[in-house]
């Protein structure tokens, strides 16, 4: 498949208590996947999918009222997910995806693109103007695809990450929602 065309094959669906578990899996992999080299492998070993299950079968159950968790899914089952809701930052009118997570196997599909735009679409919905996502500076593959789909970088600054180790993380800014969700300007 071409980069950047879109797989039919996937669908998204806002995620249910129900999907508590496959999300814990999802979350679990992607990380191990994903942050090999970027986190301590001891902690990346301890993680735990039924701690995951747990942290996503509550947040399911008692979403904030702008919170929105979307999965993706091809026909084996849950390959990837989205959380958002109002910015850490409590900017006014700025929403943030907190978590964005694609199984490599998913990867480089479309899919990861879908969910971003279609959970800032939902963000948007909920009365956000602006959307910020948070990366670690040295995970070059998520800043690039953050940067193909039109977030502005800012400089990198330190936030505590996993065991208290100080982590350098870069947000992405879309001033605009509308930008990333195809609207045009009012």
């Amino acid at each position: 498949m071409a980069h950047g065309s879109v797989d039919t094959q996937f669908v998204l669906f806002p995620a249910g208590p129900a999907d508590a578990e496959a999300l814990g899996r999802v979350h679990v992999a992607s990380w191990r996947e994903t942050y090999r080299g970027l986190l301590p492998d001891a902690y990346l070993a301890r993680m735990s999918a039924e701690a995951h299950t747990r942290r996503f079968a509550r947040a399911l159950l008692h979403p904030g009222p702008d919170d929105v968790t979307l999965a993706a899914a091809d026909r084996g089952g849950i390959v990837g997910y989205a959380q958002g809701g109002p910015s850490r930052r409590q900017v006014a009118g700025e929403a943030e995806i907190a978590t964005l997570y694609l199984l490599k196997s998913a990867q480089n599909r479309g899919v990861g693109a879908r969910l971003l735009v279609e959970t800032a679409r939902a963000l948007a919905a909920h009365g956000a103007v602006s959307l910020v996502v948070s990366v670690l500076r040295d995970n070059v593959a998520a800043r690039g695809f953050y940067e193909h789909l039109g977030g502005a970088a800012e400089p990198a600054r330190l936030e505590p990450g996993p065991g208290g180790a100080m982590l350098h993380e870069v947000a992405y800014v879309w001033a605009d929602i509308r930008t990333l969700i195809g609207e045009p300007p009012r």
